[in-house]
């Protein structure tokens, strides 16, 4: 596609249009992970977790259709949204930490942006595929223009937890709901039972979400119970 085109002005345009509309759960896992790091780490963070989880979406768009065909690799990945979710919601209390533990903190949350944006990203890419039309150039190109606009939504919404601490319940429980509905859609599930209606398939989210807080809110809970001892 010539770069000059309006064809490939247009097919960019799409896909960091259709980028940014995918990329909400993601922000919100970016800015989660990064909340506990003290706040000269929170930047680096928010950086390279988005520059990394971007390279990662463009391997991963490229083998994207046959991967979702793979069987149990949704259930895997459902199992372990639950898990980071629940982490997430757990408060690191060890801030003021020294160079190596702080350091480690960074490396951390980068690991779990690039793992949590991988599990998400499963359904997404394919979209951002489409749009591409098999062009890799130009898919890399869309997406790395997105980073500025992802690390600026993550960014928002770190501040905003500061303020309104609900949102860390609130961004565990869309992890989790991304996790129910990402078990109950899993090729496997799908070729035995057959494929749920959507609101099944809701309803399987809502009970993903359900167990994330609640698992949260419970370990944070025996956590506190212990500090008090």
């Amino acid at each position: 596609m010539e770069f000059t085109s309006a064809a490939f002005w247009a097919a960019l345009g799409s896909i960091i249009w259709v980028n940014i509309i995918l990329s909400g759960d993601n922000a919100v896992v970016i800015a989660l992970a990064a909340r506990s790091l003290p706040p000269h780490q929170q930047k680096q963070a928010i950086f390279w977790g988005s520059a990394a989880a971007i390279v990662m979406r463009v391997v991963l768009t490229v083998i994207a259709v046959e991967m979702l065909k793979w069987p149990y690799l949704k259930i895997i990945g459902a199992l372990l949204l639950l898990y980071i979710g629940v982490t997430l919601m757990l408060e690191d209390d060890d801030h003021d930490g020294d160079g190596d533990s702080q350091a480690g903190g960074l490396l951390v949350a980068i690991r779990t942006i690039l793992i949590a944006d991988l599990v998400m990203s499963l359904d997404n890419v394919l979209a951002v595929a489409a749009a591409a039309k098999g062009d890799i150039a130009l898919l890399v190109i869309g997406l790395a223009l997105s980073i500025p606009l992802i690390i600026f939504g993550s960014t928002l919404l770190l501040k905003v937890m500061e303020r309104l601490p609900i949102i860390i319940t609130a961004g565990a429980a869309l992890l989790g709901f991304l996790a129910g509905e990402m078990f109950l859609t899993d090729p496997a599930l799908v070729a035995r039972i057959g494929e749920l209606p959507h609101w099944q398939v809701n309803v399987g989210g809502a009970i993903g979400a359900v167990l994330v807080v609640a698992t949260g809110w419970l370990l944070q809970r025996r956590r506190a119970q212990r500090a008090a001892a």
